[in-house]
């Protein structure tokens, strides 16, 4: 009886050492993919195009959406960097200029567009009144598309963002 305890014991130690290392290795390869870029000074062309097609899909379930942001340079993502650190306003990045997918054009971030044409960040919203929420059904998409979404992320949830390494 012991041994098969001490069989388990050990089989989820290695389970958990096997999650906790595909973490890792993720977020380890994510940054240094990143690194290897060079610096462009827009959205990169894949990125480009696949946002326009999750925009027109989106407009074809009745739901529009707006790109509020693409490329970022290193000094913008500074400057959003101190947002809630050493300027007013909440914390809305922990990635430094050099460190976000937006600086390499490889990152959008989405919202909501009402008929009135007012934006919207609600994530409960069905504009196309079918009993989903609107924002969930652009965020599928995306991920059809090879998006990854910040909503996914564990440590820092970020629901407007979209970001992909084209292949």
């Amino acid at each position: 009886m012991k041994l098969i305890a001490k069989t388990s014991f050990i089989l989820c130690l290695l389970f958990v050492a096997d999650l906790c290392f595909s973490y890792v290795r993720h977020a380890w390869h994510s940054q240094t993919a990143l690194q290897d870029r060079p610096v462009p000074s827009a959205l990169d062309p894949i990125v480009k195009q696949n946002a326009d097609t999750l925009k027109a899909a989106a407009s074809n379930k009745g739901i529009s959406i707006v790109i509020t942001e693409g490329f970022r340079s290193f000094k913008e993502q500074d400057e959003l960097y101190k947002q809630g650190r050493t300027k007013k306003g909440n914390i809305v990045t922990y990635a430094k200029g050099g460190e976000s997918y937006h600086n390499y054009g490889l990152a959008i971030d989405f919202a909501l567009q009402k008929k009135d044409g007012s934006i919207l960040w609600d994530m409960d919203y069905d504009g196309n009144q079918n009993g989903k929420s609107d924002w969930l059904e652009v965020v599928t998409i995306a991920k059809k598309l090879g998006f990854e979404w910040g909503g996914d992320w564990e440590r820092f949830k970020d629901y407007p963002h979209l970001q992909m390494i084209p292949d």
